[in-house]
């Protein structure tokens, strides 16, 4: 018997019964490439599609997909495009059909933990969209909600201000000091407890470590 393997399959069958209960529908891949082919299957072609910031998203190679496809894509993170086209696409996903993004933290009792910078990725998880796709690889899963808390502020926001290249202490000292600086991007966190709606918010889990 493969224990670990056997351990993590149990942690993943309770994460997706407590997520269940909180009224999302949930699923489980066990590789990337089972993962892309789930939640591209979750998304009709010809129709409007919104991103939330999310290494996830491109290392599961959905980003790339949604730009090859049948899809009008409010990609804001396109670097070619200017400041304020970036801001109002921002402002387009939100009333899309489908909302693609990931999450920093996922307790074993179905809890989510967000921490943004701007503010558009957890808007559009708790509203606007019609349709939200959450993807997760299994290193997201934490014990608590406090567990997830700590996971964002003192490893994935301090990664993510190396990766954009930020100008914030965290960058320098490779700690977090809750600092009060103009390139600070922890500044919108969100617990989401439960989907009131039945139907809206699909999350899929796959088997490997993706993003932060």
């Amino acid at each position: 018997m493969d224990i670990k393997k056997w351990h993590k399959e149990i942690m993943v069958d309770k994460v997706i019964e407590a997520l269940n209960k909180r009224n999302y529908d949930a699923f489980y891949a066990p590789t990337r490439k089972e993962g892309l082919k789930l939640v591209m299957g979750l998304i009709p072609e010809s129709t409007t599609v919104g991103l939330g910031g999310s290494m996830t998203v491109a290392e599961l190679g959905i980003l790339k997909a949604l730009e090859n496809g049948n899809y009008e894509l409010y990609n804001q993170y396109n670097p070619k495009i200017p400041r304020g086209e970036a801001i109002e696409l921002r402002r387009k996903s939100l009333t899309a059909e489908y909302f693609v993004t990931g999450t920093n933290a996922l307790t074993i009792n179905g809890e989510l933990i967000n921490l943004d910078g701007v503010g558009n990725r957890v808007a559009g998880i708790t509203y606007g969209p019609k349709n939200v796709i959450i993807v997760v690889g299994i290193n997201k899963i934490v014990n608590s909600i406090e567990e997830g808390i700590k996971r964002v502020k003192d490893y994935a926001a301090i990664l993510n201000c190396k990766r954009l290249n930020l100008d914030t202490p965290c960058v320098k000292t490779g700690k977090c000091t809750d600092c009060d600086v103009p390139d600070r991007i922890c500044n919108h966190l969100l617990i989401t407890y439960r989907q009131r709606n039945k139907g809206r918010v699909t999350i899929v889990i796959i088997d490997e470590e993706l993003g932060f």
